[in-house]
């Protein structure tokens, strides 16, 4: 018998990997950050493609700065054996000042591969 449906975990039941890169995240860590994904990760988030560790660097010293927002887990979810996704509700001094966001994560070899950040 096959399970298709998502499975809601408690966030603290989310892949350590994953954990880390959304505790570093929130922390602005970025050197932490990056060392939860694989050398040639991409990242899509706000219509916008991060292929490799370098740009994905770059984009998360950038979000670090661009706006002051609190964000907090709402929501995790394991899809498959490779497949996550966090939801995390966002308020902040970003246009709109709040939002739900869902963090699609892909992971490879123990690490994240890709990860979608869309509403």
């Amino acid at each position: 018998m096959h399970d298709n449906q998502p499975r809601t975990s408690i966030p603290d039941t989310l892949p350590e990997v994953i954990t880390r890169y959304l505790n570093a995240h929130r922390a602005h860590d970025t050197a932490t950050a990056i060392t939860a994904f694989t050398r040639k990760a991409t990242v899509i988030d706000d219509g916008n493609t991060y292929d490799g560790t370098e740009a994905i660097g770059e984009w998360l010293d950038r979000s670090a700065t661009e706006f002051t927002y609190t964000i907090h887990l709402t929501d995790a979810q394991q899809t498959d054996a490779t497949h996550y996704i966090a939801t995390h509700h966002l308020e902040g001094d970003f246009p709109g000042g709040t939002i739900d966001l869902r963090y699609q994560f892909t992971l490879h070899g123990g690490l994240i591969e890709r990860l979608v950040i869309e509403p």
